[in-house]
């Protein structure tokens, strides 16, 4: 089955909000996985508006399943991912200060930046991820880096799926068969929802990974983790 990586950034959003420790961000944590969760995502940034420095440190503890950190790669980062060593790190180029993820890597422009990171990673037993649209010179250029795997970024299509475009998928299909082609693992996220996670995984080809953070994490406001991890769970069977 395709693996389930809950993302808890806006846990700890919700902490920070009010200052203190409530939520408890590594309670959560492994509440979500005894639920049965495959894995555990966070994404710092540099502000650490939500996620901070110490919570990945501190998270390095209590993730059994797998750890995921995703961010761009800038010094600091690449740092504490070193001092971390989780199982995995997603490469988003976020810009500073952006609200969330906006968009994939330009794999060719950035192909020999990318290399270099994925390169450090890799020697330190770290697999690397890149997130990318689903356009197949993206998916080609990541291939070049010598990446793991890519992360499709599926704003896109689960926007247009909420208005019952299903044809959205087709870009993702195509992107997903050229990664195959390619020897690439497949992960993706962004937007993905009870809604809309079933069509996506159903058609896209030796899908390995999903991210799922704001709508899981919204979605168990009204049903409960336990409820929600295992709804997703069944759909991704």
């Amino acid at each position: 089955m395709t693996k389930l990586s809950v993302n808890i950034n806006k846990i700890a959003t919700l902490r920070n909000a009010r200052g203190g420790n409530v939520p408890d961000l590594l309670q959560v944590a492994k509440d979500i996985q005894k639920f049965g969760a495959n894995g555990i995502t966070i994404h710092p940034r540099p502000d650490e508006r939500h996620i901070t420095y110490q919570d990945a440190r501190d998270l390095k503890n209590v993730v059994y399943t797998e750890y995921n950190i995703e961010g761009n790669p800038q010094h600091n980062f690449i740092d504490l991912v070193l001092e971390c060593k989780p199982d995995q790190v997603t490469l988003v180029p976020d810009a500073i200060g952006v609200l969330t993820s906006n968009a994939g890597w330009d794999t060719v422009k950035h192909q020999s930046y990318l290399k270099e990171v994925v390169q450090e990673f890799q020697r330190n037993d770290i697999r690397v991820s890149i997130f990318v649209d689903p356009i197949e010179a993206m998916i080609d250029g990541a291939k070049e880096t010598g990446t793991d795997r890519i992360e499709l970024y599926t704003e896109v299509f689960a926007h247009q799926y909420g208005l019952g475009n299903q044809n959205a998928i087709e870009p993702f299909v195509k992107a997903a068969i050229r990664a195959n082609e390619l020897g690439l693992g497949i992960n993706a996220g962004h937007d993905l929802s009870l809604d809309n996670i079933q069509f996506f995984k159903d058609n896209i080809p030796n899908l390995l990974e999903v991210s799922i953070g704001h709508a899981l994490v919204s979605e168990s406001l009204y049903l409960g983790f336990e409820n929600v991890v295992n709804m997703y769970l069944r759909k991704l069977k």
